[in-house]
């Protein structure tokens, strides 16, 4: 297995710290709103990486966070007349509610910042006391040309990086880009009590706290998305690794950026969804379907047209196990013949191709690709009468590679059955109305469905191809 390593810029094997155990690491929301697409193609494709590493036989302990003291929250609260821990514990259950929605698995643990303040505190005292960290007025700032790899993650000179960055002007700091650890209480503000005074901690050091606290001080693989290499990941590896003298991560993984009829998702443009919005119109198997199209390191485009192409895809796959549902229920269990046996066989070789495909970095697209081409020769192959071993088989390798994906899950037994009959009562209707044009649209639906009609003294009736 091979993964693509944001901090060498090249694919790598992947060899994990412990033979057979992950352990890995993904930024999770900051929660004081719903999150939106982007956010859920970050939290997709790990969740997907985390299903497959599985799949290959890993236990994997996922850690994903929640930033639940942050600057928004303190704002958010303000602006609802209540406290930072209500607006936190609200939108971790809406969290859970929308990502549960999109089949996301819960995480081994989700810690929350406000857990680990001891840890954090003492965290940030190393660092002063080894001199990388100095403290200023009851704020404590990370000195970040102490650390003399600064840098290294995004692959830029602190120089270029101060070039490039909106740097918060603050004159009683040492450099440019140092930042805050610890930040001193200000009115209103949540705090603990701390050796610099009273306080609350800045945000990269909780990611840095929570994967050394719950995973070691090295880690297999931490990620997030690509808006998070610089300075989120920059920042948590300098304090981990001037604290530890050991690589915080041995494999950094970046998921890039979505956006929206080919622009920037924002406000400003209209064109921002959270993911409730959209689960509220498309079934989360089409979300994923969608978001797992392209591989996780390419920028994607979100348009509904592309999410209506996922669900009309989507609804291929589903033909064929309604089929596949439908041939094991009217089959006899007879022996197969040589073709049937040759056909059998081969069923394996996809499973190989689907491996050797996501072995290659996670590449999801390529998956995907294996799994259409599979449906292919399962519909040329086996029909009504085939055995019922053959398309027993078939239907578990479908649904065997489906699931790492999210995608494939689901019976079609009954559900698929109401809509055809729904669609020949369309089709009597138009016919009746005299509109053949919607008629024979309705026959060609049910015909890609894999669906006939027959015209019988008794009414219409419908048989699967």
């Amino acid at each position: 297995m091979k993964i693509y390593n944001t901090m060498t810029r090249q694919k790598e094997v992947f060899n994990p710290i412990t033979p057979g155990e992950v352990k890995m690491y993904a930024c999770g929301p900051t929660v004081y709103n719903y999150f939106h697409i982007g956010n859920a193609r970050t939290f997709i494709v790990f969740d997907t990486i985390r299903r497959y590493l599985e799949y290959r036989g890993y236990k994997v302990k996922f850690i994903q966070n929640f930033t639940d003291i942050d600057d928004k929250l303190i704002r958010r609260a303000n602006e609802e007349g209540t406290t930072v821990k209500e607006v936190a514990e609200k939108y971790i259950k809406e969290y859970y509610k929308d990502a549960d929605g999109l089949k996301i698995k819960r995480a081994t643990v989700n810690p929350r910042a406000t857990e680990f303040i001891g840890e954090i505190i003492a965290f940030v005292k190393d660092l002063v006391d080894k001199g990388y960290a100095y403290v200023v007025d009851g704020d404590v700032y990370f000195d970040t040309t102490k650390f003399k790899e600064y840098g290294k993650l995004s692959h830029q000179s602190i120089e270029d990086l101060e070039a490039g960055a909106r740097i918060e002007i603050d004159e009683r700091k040492r450099n440019p880009m140092d930042f805050a650890l610890w930040k001193a209480k200000k009115e209103g503000e949540p705090a603990w009590e701390s050796p610099w005074g009273e306080g609350r901690p800045g945000w990269h050091i909780e990611c840095s706290t929570m994967a050394c606290s719950l995973l070691g001080e090295t880690i297999d693989i931490h990620g997030g998305g690509a808006d998070l290499i610089f300075p989120h990941h920059e920042n948590e590896i300098a304090q981990s690794e001037a604290r530890n003298g050991k690589p915080f991560a041995n494999y950094w993984m970046h998921v890039a950026y979505l956006n929206v009829n080919n622009q920037k998702m924002s406000k400003s443009l209209n064109n921002f969804f959270t993911a409730r919005e959209i689960l509220e119109k498309y079934d989360a198997e089409v979300v994923r379907l969608f978001m797992l199209s392209g591989h996780y390191r390419n920028p994607i485009n979100f348009s509904i047209e592309l999410l209506d192409q996922a669900k009309a895809a989507l609804e291929r796959l589903y033909n064929a196990i309604a089929n596949l549902e439908h041939v094991i229920e009217t089959s006899e269990d007879r022996e197969l013949t040589a073709e049937e046996l040759e056909f059998f066989n081969r069923l394996d070789s996809f499973r190989e191709r689907y491996i050797e495909v996501m072995d290659d970095d996670f590449n999801t697209a390529d998956g995907i690709s294996v799994i259409f081409d599979l449906v292919r020769e399962v519909n040329t192959n086996i029909k009504e009468g085939s055995p019922k071993k053959l398309a027993q088989k078939a239907l578990d390798l479908i649904r065997e590679l489906g699931s790492p994906l999210g995608i494939l899950e689901k019976s079609t037994k009954g559900s698929l059955d109401e809509e055809i009959e729904r669609l020949i009562e369309e089709r009597q209707k138009a016919r009746k109305e005299k509109n053949y044009a919607l008629a024979d649209k309705i026959r060609d639906q049910l015909k890609e469905m894999g669906i006939i009609l027959e015209d019988t003294p008794q009414g219409v009736r419908w048989k699967r191809i």
